[in-house]
């Protein structure tokens, strides 16, 4: 079967400032997010993608547009609601540390399957509807262009989360131990038996998180909570 890449999109305003931005129209990528998404279609240039597949929202367009500079001729771009943003109804545009404080914040960590978001749909009903569409789109792929085909799906943080933790055979409820940072590259391949994760938040190599503070000074202090949505990365 094919192997899907999938891409979450740049860094935007939001995601740096830690607002939710949810499926807020407008919301675009900013100065870093437009350089990490030129930097990875640079590392992407050499890869054949049989189609890319991109949430409707700005943010994952305009990284879905970058895949596509330089490609001659370039695969086909769809648009598919199932890979879009979560519905985070009420908490939608609202701060990061402000929902830390809602009691449903606690539930979003530790049983995500239990969470309907208040005016918003389910975390189970977003993981349903990705999942299907990234399988579906797998098995398309792989019938018009063969088992060695490749795709990309340019969507969300907790969406490629969600598909990930199903690949992985994780329960919805573990999934917050996934990270997704913007513009990483999880990539996936199905199989009539079972997909094989080959690659995971992948935002090209570098090790600055992993280093120590410099001297003298004081290291942040590590985060327990994941980041809703999928954070600004390190």
């Amino acid at each position: 079967m094919a192997i899907a890449l999938l891409i979450r999109h740049g860094r935007t305003s939001a995601n740096a400032t830690g607002v939710l931005a949810g499926r807020t129209a407008g919301v675009s990528l900013d100065d870093k997010g437009v350089e990490q998404a030129r930097t990875l279609s640079e590392r992407l240039s050499t890869v054949v993608l049989a189609a890319v597949i991109s949430s409707p929202l700005e943010r994952t367009r305009q990284t879905a547009d970058a895949l596509l500079v330089g490609r001659n001729p370039a695969p086909p771009l769809h648009l598919d609601e199932r890979v879009m943003e979560a519905d985070y109804g009420d908490w939608t545009n609202q701060k990061l540390a402000t929902l830390a404080k809602d009691p449903l914040w606690k539930v979003v960590q530790a049983q995500p399957s239990a969470v309907v978001f208040p005016q918003g749909e389910a975390m189970v009903e977003m993981a349903s509807r990705a999942v299907t569409a990234v399988r579906e789109w797998d098995a398309r792929i792989s019938d018009e262009h063969g088992p060695n085909a490749v795709f990309a799906v340019v969507s969300h943080g907790d969406v490629i989360k969600a598909i990930t933790a199903d690949a992985l055979g994780m329960h919805l409820d573990s999934f917050q131990r996934l990270s997704c940072d913007p513009c990483s590259l999880t990539a996936v391949r199905y199989t009539a038996v079972r997909p094989f994760v080959l690659r995971m938040n992948d935002t090209g190599g570098s090790i600055d998180a992993f280093m120590p503070p410099p001297k003298g000074k004081r290291g942040r202090k590590p985060k327990t909570d994941a980041a809703v949505g999928g954070g600004a990365g390190h």
